[in-house]
């Protein structure tokens, strides 16, 4: 079975209630790279995520992705345009393979009103997207490249990582560095100088598409 991630909408939901949302909607699988949601499209469905990895971005005005947020086991994708009725976003597309639980708006839209209690989670998560969003919006004044790709990493060894070699993580969710670049709001050039910084002082080490963290003590305090 799927681990879902800790404070996802389904690890929230009681067993009566992921029951129900499982018999409104119906199962979808995905290769990696298909695309769930294009930004700018009228919402005509909601996902749940079983399973897999997905990024949501948005394209830059001069080219290339601006990475909004990666999504794991348990997500609720889509939920906003459902709500609001206004085209999507954000683009959505997977990392990896991925199953998900595909509900039509008005079908979302009747479990919410049949389970208040839901309604009070989406509000929570949706407060804890724009608090996230406001804190990178400083972060980006703040930091220089260097310190937002360390903060970045954080977050990823946080959420992604597993125990590796003595007190090292290795973070299993793979990113390019164009893909990091378009996280933090640098070019990838920043991006490699920053990496190869972190790896001057020790504190990571990477290979294509891999990132171990050796000491995460010390990127979270050169984060802060």
């Amino acid at each position: 079975m799927t681990t879902l991630e800790p404070g996802s909408f389904l690890a929230e939901l009681t067993a009566v209630e992921r029951a129900d949302l499982e018999t409104r909607g119906r199962v979808r699988d995905f290769g990696r790279g298909d695309v769930l949601f294009t930004e700018g499209e009228q919402s005509t469905w909601v996902a749940v995520l079983m399973a897999g990895r997905v990024k949501a971005y948005s394209y830059r005005e001069h080219g290339g992705e601006a990475l909004l947020a990666v999504r794991g086991p348990g997500a609720l994708l889509g939920e906003v345009a459902a709500i609001d009725g206004l085209p999507r976003s954000a683009t959505v597309s997977t990392m990896e393979p991925a199953r998900a639980l595909a509900l039509t708006a008005d079908e979302f839209m009747a479990f919410l009103q049949a389970h208040g209690r839901v309604s009070i989670l989406i509000m929570r998560t949706l407060c804890q997207r724009w608090r996230d969003a406001d804190r990178k919006r400083v972060e980006f004044g703040m930091f220089d490249a260097t310190g937002r790709v360390a903060q970045r990493l954080v977050e990823l060894a946080e959420r992604f990582g597993v125990p590796y070699e003595r007190e090292s993580v290795r973070i299993t969710l793979n990113l390019s560095q164009e893909e990091l670049a378009g996280w933090v709001g640098a070019s990838r050039e920043a991006v490699s100088k920053a990496l190869r910084t972190l790896r001057r002082h020790g504190w990571i080490e990477t290979g294509r598409r891999r990132v171990i963290v050796h000491d995460l003590q010390a990127l979270r305090r050169h984060a802060r």
